[in-house]
């Protein structure tokens, strides 16, 4: 296991909510945690300057929008979170092989223009929310845990850094994909907290002990009365598997 301080990195802050105020007293509450995972939400509300004031209190903005476009369309939005210091970004994988490589090409030729670090990109192979059940009605024909495999595959073939996939998929992606190609994972939930929305869920501990790099953790964090207190429950969690 790794140390205190390498687990701290692992661990993704969800700020699931609708205004900066609110995003920026997490942030200050959880002066521990250093990744912070900004959604939709929070993103269509405050925009990219929220970004920049992250960056200037010493975090890493995650800025998941899941871009699923044209080639063309995908890459230019690449190059803009570039600009704006983004330290990791998402895009659906079923998108297709074109566009994941129009945003690797995008991304490393704003690195070296600007100098800046490059985000690492991060493939959306199957949300957390749905089960088999509705992989089926939205037309795909393959169990849950092919359809994440295959998206994963293609994904490492564009080039991208890793995927995001569910607790149970951290497995195969590994044996499939290598130890090198990153798994971040959304659906981890502490043996003290509720399940909430998510379906597919897992421990930290567990998920950590499967072989995931990252972790996405909300609610059980952000929503807790103590939300440092709540982080710090997790470290101890994960430094005692």
């Amino acid at each position: 296991m790794a140390n205190k301080e390498g687990l701290r990195d692992r661990i993704i802050i969800a700020l699931d909510v609708g205004t900066k105020r609110e995003a920026l007293t997490l942030a200050g509450e959880l002066k521990d945690a250093r990744v912070f995972k900004i959604g939709m939400e929070l993103f269509t509300a405050e925009g990219p300057a929220f970004l920049e004031e992250a960056v200037a209190m010493g975090k890493r903005p995650f800025l998941d929008l899941k871009y699923h476009d044209i080639p063309n369309t995908v890459a230019g939005a690449v190059r803009s979170a570039a600009r704006h210091h983004v330290h990791m970004l998402t895009l659906h994988t079923s998108g297709g092989k074109e566009m994941m490589a129009a945003a690797v090409r995008a991304a490393e030729e704003e690195s070296g223009r600007t100098g800046k670090e490059k985000p690492i990109l991060l493939g959306v192979t199957v949300l957390t929310s749905l089960k088999d059940e509705e992989l089926h009605r939205i037309g795909f024909g393959h169990a849950m845990a092919d359809q994440v495999l295959r998206l994963a595959v293609l994904a490492k073939d564009s080039g991208l850094d890793g995927v995001v996939c569910s607790p149970h998929e951290i497995d195969i992606i590994k044996r499939e994909c290598g130890e090198d190609f990153l798994v971040v994972t959304p659906g981890v939930r502490p043996a003290w907290a509720a399940a909430q929305d998510q379906k597919r869920i897992m421990t930290p501990a567990q998920a950590i002990g499967k072989g995931a790099d990252y972790l996405v953790i909300g609610r059980p964090i952000t929503g807790a009365p103590s939300p440092h207190e709540a982080f710090l429950r997790v470290l101890a969690e994960l430094g005692e598997a």
